[in-house]
């Protein structure tokens, strides 16, 4: 089994609206509204790629109930833990297919108690049990101390399980500290850690090389329609994709996650689990809807995707 922690869900609701503009009146004939934030994203292409999945965190009021629903909807199994106090979030995004532009608006999430907090510490040690991977996933709500992921990580690891780390900041700094087995940030996340430029692929690779370890064999930096660049012990690579028409890239990193950790979980090679990776991270940019992808999509984008050591 494969777990995913999504501290700070959402409902992802998208509106498109063809040339959009701020300070006019915009009435759309439909809209979307799913289960959201990065956990949720990937538990739902781990579900696709045959994984047995377990997505868990915090939901809280309506839409947390609302969110619930959605999973339920979905088939995709959840453990979630409900708060007592506050409303998960919104993630709203206006898709503009004429201009090609993606705005995105994300409301504040609940405040997390220090109960609450313990509650995430024995929910995950249960899961982690019987799950061979701990995806620990997104932003931290209110409360959460930036030190969360690392204590997770050490608890999933101490129960067996491996760990991947797919969050920014200096939850990202501190979430480190706890040894994660995967991590994948993007090139904007990696240059708020390092100082370094984003566009810059040497200082990249370098900043990867710097935070590889015994411990943290393999380092994913995605880096949009340019592909991803990866370290993987001490092997370098260059991850080049297919060109695509892109709809909506809101959940890419999330289904680029989950490939990887799919294939590394069946046992696939590093070349294999990043051509995985990065196809399914393509593949979610044809769908509006956040870790949307086919196995037919995956399957014919997999063949066009070059792993260049480097």
């Amino acid at each position: 089994m494969i777990t995913t922690v999504t501290l700070n869900t959402a409902l992802d609701i998208t509106y498109t609206i063809p040339q959009f503009q701020v300070n006019q009146l915009h009435r759309m004939r439909g809209y979307l509204s799913v289960p959201g934030g990065k956990g949720v994203n990937a538990a739902r292409v781990l579900q696709t790629l045959g994984e047995s999945v377990t997505a868990t965190g915090y939901v809280a009021g309506y839409q947390g109930a609302t969110l619930l629903a959605g999973l339920e909807s979905e088939t995709i199994p959840s453990d979630f833990i409900v708060l007592r106090n506050g409303e998960t979030r919104r993630a709203i995004t206006i898709l503009d297919p004429m201009l090609g532009t993606s705005t995105e608006l994300i409301e504040d999430g609940p405040t997390i108690t220090e109960t609450e907090l313990q509650e995430l510490r024995l929910k995950v040690e249960s899961l982690a049990k019987d799950a061979a991977w701990v995806l620990l996933c997104g932003s931290l709500p209110l409360g959460c101390p930036t030190s969360i992921y690392a204590e997770l990580a050490e608890i999933a690891h101490h129960q067996g399980a491996k760990v991947a780390l797919d969050t920014r900041g200096e939850a990202l700094r501190e979430g480190l500290q706890g040894k994660p087995d995967l991590v994948k940030p993007n090139e904007h996340e990696l240059a708020e850690l390092t100082g370094i430029s984003e566009d810059d692929d040497y200082g990249t690779l370098q900043a990867i090389a710097s935070l590889l370890s015994s411990d943290t064999q393999l380092i994913v930096v995605s880096q949009g329609a340019r592909g991803a660049l990866a370290g993987y012990g001490g092997t370098f690579y260059r991850i080049q994709i297919p060109r695509v028409h892109a709809i909506n890239p809101v959940g890419s990193g999330d289904s680029m996650m989950a490939g990887l950790v799919s294939a590394l979980h069946k046992g696939q090679n590093i070349v294999e689990a990043l051509k995985q990776g990065a196809a399914c991270g393509t593949a979610n940019t044809l769908h509006t809807m956040a870790g949307k992808v086919t196995l037919q999509e995956i399957g014919a984008i997999y063949k066009d995707i070059q792993i260049i050591p480097v």
